[in-house]
């Protein structure tokens, strides 16, 4: 607390045997022999009973009864009793707001004492009184003191005004005090500077769009020339104020990294990590090529060193810091690996940190130094630490390939010792070299096999049970040892169950004609004597793919399975900047970001790294601009916060794109029609169960059954709407644009009102956006992310909204799509589920796309294949519906329909009908099939679908694709 801190300064005025007497009287009835002490006209006695009260105060006793015979006090010329009258009132004001207005004038009176330490006592403790009845009357007096011509006063007004910003934002806003604070910068003293920074930057955070810190090159030269006088706390303010600003070019940032390396000797620790944070940020912006980057990173080396010689806490902050550095520049400490070796006497929590930092700097160049140093950690005490670095030396085989085969040897070494949770965790780490490197080290199997009864942990059964089941042909009595393990199956962890299960059917597979009684054992014990779903379900699937095709159990099982990747506990890049930022705050420490365990970070800001731009390369992070959100390219990508509603899966990821690498479903020669991806999705879209049909096996999928509407019945937004009967946006022989509807109204999101459509253009699926601002705030930030949806649809690119949306304005933007998202069945089967997000919150709504936006421009079928599939369809399979008053006629029909890529296979007239076969391909290789029955002069046409199989309809025509029109619209 504020007078607590003011309470320790005072220890200058007295002696601190003489004042300890204060705080051991416990007599009775003393609050009225203090009243009649503080209204004596003796100044020592006076002085006395306000000791005694702030005594009282200070080991909790209430004495708010003397708060007008305190106040009295103030009245005096004595600074001691001033500074000890100051505290009682930063104490009591609020409780006693009325009695706290007889020290206005005091205050007032004070702010124009010829003495600095007075003017100065008065203005923080005004800046102390959170009390609203006072602050205006405040005002003036802080005017006055920020311009005051004693430094020492205006650095302390400087905070002042910050503490009055978190009591009235408002009045300090409409007073000026912002832009007098602004003007401290440029202050001659250093000081004054350091604290108007500090509380502008306070302010800033709160509300992180004022743009308090308007950052420019002649402020920050400013900054820097500050930078070398103030004190160490004042340099962090200074410092952590430059890690904001973005240089404008290579140039710029070079410059500012050479002012600010001297302080990389300081002897605070904070101002050192300050100093790497700013630096790390700026060093993003120089070229590799460049000599001077080469020399910055050698200056970065031995600050960091030096403060690993500090006591085990700062050594902690210091290498949470570091393992954040070596993440994002291991180059930086690449020759320094020997001060992350262990001590004996470095506390747990530091050793499992040195031991993670040795992992992440470990390189071919130093790996046999890393490895004698691991195993000798194998053979401590600690058993925690034993199990961290055998995991270690696993690590270090699956990061440096060359060091497999002495990593795999010092681990046999670590095994003959018998010692037995050594003995588990070595087998745990083979098996994922065994994963890494498959093929390579098996003649160790042996060896681990010896130890298979001493195993007792969870983890090293599962492991040992899964390189039993990998290389069951290699080991004469596989089935021997799986048994031993079933026995007692039902007390063993579920982790073990499953991996057993999943090596007894490897087994089989492997050797069918001796272990077929034992996987129908496993298979009943997982099905029929368990109660866990995962079990169960497994247990099924794999029962089912061994009694229906033992071959293709045997692809699935049996697979080729991919490399584990070198570095699976890296943090993510952009959660890696974001923190990179927060160098030397809690952040780093805990390794979130702010907004993770800050009560109240709603506005917090996501930093980022700046892009590289000296030398023309790509920076080292993911380009902002493939972010699927954030209004500008240098904006960062931010992070929708969960909401813990339908989209609390979308929420939780990052806004970037999925990646588009591979090879896109609409183009690729693979059908996706044999993968059930939407769970069911075929049997929503073409209305029925589809699991197993020869069709889809062909790479087809057949047209939904008998809709149980009315055959007369008007489909609105479907095929109608592809003849322009419902008023869409049509295009000559183009494809069909539904009208914008209003998505999200203004009332539901604090007055962003969003209205769209969608449409297909070049084959590229768009988004077509209308952003509207009905509120009286200017919005900014605009991000969008999809939910999981039945086609896989996510953004492909980022919302460009490249300025800010101000009142009452109206912005249209083009987002593109792509279809290789992550796939979840949705209800009704074309619903899409959107989050918004900008400046002020994050917004829901979900809209239904046209499945006509799916067709894709292949889908035009071969006429004997098409016919083959047709003729396969049993006539009591056949659905059919109307769509009335549409005056085309056949040829007409169709050339609008292959506008929506609805392409005609075949024509043929009977007795006087024209009948047009449709074949249609959607993104995910799904084909339809259909007959649209055209009659001259007759304004309804009639469509058939079928499928080979008898399916049940949907309850609404308006849920069925078809009738949605998913084929035609």
């Amino acid at each position: 607390m504020e007078w607590a801190n003011q309470l320790c300064e005072n220890r200058q005025f007295g002696s601190k045997m003489t004042d300890s007497k204060y705080f051991t009287t416990t007599k009775k009835g003393e609050i009225f022999e203090l009243k009649a002490e503080l209204n004596s006209d003796k100044k020592e006695k006076k002085k006395e009973a306000v000791k005694k009260v702030i005594a009282s105060m200070t080991v909790g006793k209430d004495v708010s009864a003397l708060f007008p015979d305190v106040v009295n006090c103030m009245q005096t010329d004595n600074l001691e009793l001033k500074k000890l009258v100051y505290l009682y009132l930063m104490n009591y004001a609020k409780s006693q707001p009325d009695m706290a207005i007889m020290a206005v004038n005091t205050f007032v009176k004070d702010c124009e004492d010829p003495n600095p330490l007075i003017r100065a006592l008065a203005v923080r403790t005004m800046g102390c009184i959170r009390v609203d009845k006072i602050t205006e009357y405040l005002c003036e007096p802080l005017r006055k003191c920020l311009k005051d011509e004693d430094p020492y006063v205006r650095k302390t007004a400087a905070v002042c005004v910050a503490k009055l910003h978190d009591i009235n934002a408002q009045l300090v806003e409409d007073q000026g005090f912002l832009d007098t604070l602004k003007d401290l910068i440029s202050d001659s003293n250093p000081m004054v500077v350091a604290n108007a920074v500090a509380a502008l930057s306070e302010i800033a955070e709160s509300h992180p769009n004022s743009n308090l810190l308007d950052l420019n090159p002649q402020s920050i030269n400013k900054l820097l020339t500050a930078l070398n006088e103030c004190t160490e706390w004042g340099q962090i303010f200074i410092l952590d104020c430059l890690a904001n600003y973005t240089p404008r070019d290579d140039r710029e940032s070079q410059s500012i990294c050479e002012r600010v390396t001297p302080r990389l000797s300081h002897a605070n620790s904070a101002v050192v990590l300050s100093a790497v944070k700013v630096l790390m940020k700026f060093m993003e912006m120089l070229p590799k090529d460049l000599d001077y980057y080469g020399t910055l990173l050698k200056k970065l080396a031995p600050p960091l060193v030096t403060l690993l010689s500090a006591e085990p806490e700062l050594q902690y902050v210091a290498l949470r810091n570091i393992n954040l550095i070596v993440q994002k520049r291991p180059e930086i400490l690449k020759h320094e690996m020997k001060v992350f070796f262990v001590k004996y006497n470095d506390p747990i929590y530091v050793k499992l940190e040195k031991l993670d930092i040795m992992i992440r700097l470990a390189s071919q160049a130093n790996i046999a130094q890393v490895l004698a140093e691991l195993k000798e950690y194998a053979t401590e005490v600690d058993v925690d630490f034993v199990r961290k670095a055998v995991r270690a030396i696993g690590r270090c085989a699956i990061k440096v390939e060359q060091s497999a085969e002495r990593c795999v040897s010092t681990l046999l070494d670590l095994i003959q010792t018998k010692v037995n949770y050594v003995v588990q965790e070595a087998i745990v780490v083979i098996k994922d070299i065994f994963r890494k490197y498959p093929n390579k080290y098996e003649s160790v199997i042996a060896t681990l096999c010896e130890n298979l009864d001493s195993l007792d942990e969870p983890e090293a059964r599962a492991a040992m049970i899964w390189i039993v089941g990998e290389y069951a042909e290699r080991i004469d009595n596989a089935d021997e040892l799986l048994e031993s393990f079933l026995e007692g199956f039902h007390d063993e962890s579920t982790q073990v169950q499953l991996q057993l299960l999943t090596a007894i059917v490897k087994l089989f597979l492997k050797k069918p004609t001796e272990t077929q009684e034992l996987v129908q054992q496993v298979l009943s014990l997982a099905t029929q004597d368990s109660d866990n779903p995962d079990l169960r379900d497994r247990g099924y699937i794999y029962w089912r793919l061994l009694s229906t095709d033992p071959v293709a159990a045997k692809e699935v099982v049996l697979a080729e399975k991919p490399l584990i990747s070198e570095e699976t506990d890296l943090i993510e890049p952009t959660l890696l900047e974001e923190l990179i930022c927060h160098i030397g705050t809690l952040a780093s420490v805990y390794h979130k970001p702010p907004s993770a365990f800050v009560e109240g970070s709603r506005g917090v800001m996501h930093k980022r790294l700046p892009a590289r731009t000296g030398s023309g390369e790509g920076t080292e992070c993911p380009d902002v601009g493939n972010a699927a959100g954030g209004s500008a390219p240098e904006a960062a990508p931010s992070i929708i916060p969960s909401q813990g509603d339908l989209l609390g899966d979308l929420l939780n990821l990052d806004l970037a794109p999925p990646t588009t690498t591979g090879p896109n479903p609409s183009t690729s020669g693979m059908q996706m029609g044999g993968m059930d991806l939407l769970g069911g999705g075929l049997d929503s879209l073409l209305g029925g169960d589809i699991g197993g049909s020869p069709a889809m096996g062909a790479g087809f999928g057949a047209a939904p059954a008998v809709m149980p509407a009315s055959l007369n019945a008007p489909v609105g937004g479907g095929l109608g709407d592809l003849f322009d009967l419902g008023g869409g946006v049509g295009m000559p022989m183009g494809a069909y644009i539904p009208p914008k509807t209003v998505w999200l109204p203004a009332m539901k999101a604090k007055g962003l009102e969003i209205s769209g459509t969608f449409a297909r253009r070049a084959g590229v699926i768009q988004m077509e956006l209308v952003l509207t601002n009905k509120a009286m705030s200017v919005m900014t930030d605009f991000a969008i992310q999809f939910n999981r949806n039945s086609f896989g649809l996510a953004p492909a690119g980022p919302l460009q909204v490249l300025t800010p949306l101000g009142p009452n304005q109206t912005i249209e933007v083009s987002l593109p799509l792509s279809t290789v998202g992550p796939v979840m069945k949705m209800d009704p089967l074309n619903n899409l589920q959107v989050a918004v997000k900008n400046n002020i919150d994050v917004f829901y709504f979900s809209c239904q796309y046209p499945i006509s936006m799916l067709f894709v421009e292949d889908g035009k079928m071969e006429r004997q294949v098409f016919l083959a599939t047709w003729k396969d369809i049993p006539n009591d399979n056949e659905s059919q519906f109307q769509i009335q008053d549409c005056h085309l006629n056949s040829e007409a029909a169709s050339n609008k329909l292959q506008g929506s890529n609805i392409f005609t296979i075949a024509k043929r007239t009977v007795e006087g009908q024209d009948m047009l076969y449709m074949a249609i391909k959607l993104s995910n290789g799904i084909w339809v099939l259909a007959e649209l029955k055209v009659q001259a002069g007759n304004p309804n046409y009639t469509v058939s679908s079928g499928t080979r199989r008898d399916r049940s309809c949907f309850t609404c025509p308006s849920n069925c694709p078809m009738a949605s029109g998913c084929w035609l619209s």
